[in-house]
């Protein structure tokens, strides 16, 4: 009786354990669409940064590369990976690359930014 009630307690309690919650996590450069589609040739760099912000990885040794980079990982669904890449030519904006500039990154950017900032506690003024 004893080995059934625990065989019956270890079920009950890792049964539970394919349920537990895994928050969505989107980590890089999470960019406006509309920010996005004004980003053309012909740009300076201070243009470019002021609309899309610092990229994620500006390499050291390649002044005329940036790259911004973002991953998704939502529940169930294997990490997304999106890059857009700008290639300037001086300070001038020579080329736009990537997969970016897909349109399901409107809906992402909407669901993102209904949430805004986390709100502060007030309790540590933080």
């Amino acid at each position: 009786m004893l080995k059934l009630l625990v065989a019956a307690a270890l079920t009950l309690a890792l049964s539970g354990c394919g349920l537990l919650y895994k928050v969505d996590v989107y980590q890089g450069n999470l960019l406006d669409p509309d920010a996005v589609a004004q980003v053309q040739p012909g740009l300076t760099k201070r243009q470019v940064h002021s609309l899309l912000g610092s990229p994620s990885v500006e390499d050291p040794f390649h002044h005329s590369r940036w790259d911004y980079v973002s991953t998704i990982s939502r529940r169930g669904a294997p990490t997304t990976v999106k890059n857009l890449t700008l290639t300037f030519d001086g300070d001038v904006l020579a080329s736009v690359e990537g997969d970016y500039l897909e349109h399901d990154n409107l809906a992402l950017y909407r669901h993102i930014s209904k949430y805004g900032n986390l709100p502060k506690d007030k309790k540590k003024n933080r």
